[in-house]
């Protein structure tokens, strides 16, 4: 049995199909909303749009690589995150298009939420059916959230913790665009802090398992105004991201010691961030960013758990 899963963010839109008997996933195709240079980010009714026009093609592009007759469910993210109150309406557009499609082949539609699937994506890469089942804290950091969940079988149990105002993702793509790259920036941001080979300590503002990120904004601003260069502004950024995240982690254990730790979310995509935890913390998944970044990977493993398909 196959599933397919459809996910259309305020970044991208992704599809994927995962094969429940092999435990694998037999493709995942993403396009990347086309933003205007020097803007950090898109209206809704934009976003909407560029999803519409999409997804037909990428529809059939996945077709040519899985055998839709195989399609047992189809699981979609109809809204960014599990809480109520939460919306957007840029998810509408992957809901309408996983209903029409379910409904047209008489199979089940599984309804889940845009941060599930990438908790889902990221544990599935760092430990397959055994982690998912586990207990598990999983940071879901991006240009929407800075959240350290508590998890177990694709559900998320609690917020453990969160940025009390600007998100990692938002600081990283709004440095990145000052500094002249295309929104989202956080891939280039990433490659420009790699060039910069100088250690760097920040400073981080961090309580309990929360975080404050709008002052790093404002210290990357003042880096760049003072002449630093950019690829140190970069690493400041990136570095600061990562000390954060050990502060909360060490905040976490605290309370719930003895649970792994995996990272998930398009900004846990940078190598920069991923050496600079790992450095003080080598017991967290870091996963490969096909599993990290937006992706409808999640999507399709949950349709396939909620008809109890997988975990076999």
């Amino acid at each position: 049995m196959l599933t397919l899963g459809i996910d259309t963010s305020n970044y991208a839109t992704s599809l994927a199909v995962f094969d429940t008997q092999a435990q694998e996933v037999v493709c995942a195709v993403k396009r990347f909303l086309p933003v205007k240079p020097g803007e950090r980010g898109l209206r809704q009714s934009d976003a909407v749009f560029h999803h519409t026009a999409a997804l037909p093609e990428m529809l059939n592009e996945v077709a040519g690589q899985a055998d839709f007759s195989r399609i047992g469910a189809v699981g979609v993210s109809e809204r960014p995150r599990p809480v109520e109150g939460s919306y957007m309406p840029c998810f509408l557009t992957g809901l309408s298009a996983a209903t029409a499609f379910a409904y047209g082949a008489g199979i089940p539609l599984v309804r889940t939420t845009h941060q599930q699937g990438h908790v889902t994506a990221a544990v599935f890469a760092a430990g397959g059916a055994e982690l998912f089942r586990r207990r598990t804290l999983v940071f879901h950091i991006s240009g929407g959230t800075t959240d350290l969940l508590l998890c177990e079988n694709g559900r998320v149990l609690a917020q453990l913790g969160t940025s009390t105002d600007l998100y990692a993702g938002q600081a990283v793509d709004r440095i990145g665009v000052r500094m002249g790259f295309a929104f989202p920036a956080g891939e280039e941001v990433s490659r420009l802090a790699a060039e910069c080979d100088v250690v760097i300590r920040p400073k981080v503002s961090v309580h309990g398992m929360n975080c404050s990120l709008s002052g790093l904004e404002n210290q990357c601003d003042a880096l760049l105004k003072s002449g630093k260069p950019r690829s140190y502004v970069a690493k400041y950024c990136l570095c600061a991201i990562g000390n954060v995240m050990l502060k909360m982690i060490e905040a976490a254990r605290a309370e719930y010691p003895g649970l792994p730790v995996v990272a998930a979310g398009g900004v846990m995509s940078s190598d920069v961030i991923r050496r600079e935890v790992m450095k003080k913390c080598r017991d967290i998944y870091f996963v490969p960013g096909k599993f990290a970044s937006d992706n409808a990977i999640g999507t399709a493993i949950l349709a396939a758990n909620e008809v109890g398909a997988w975990p076999m």
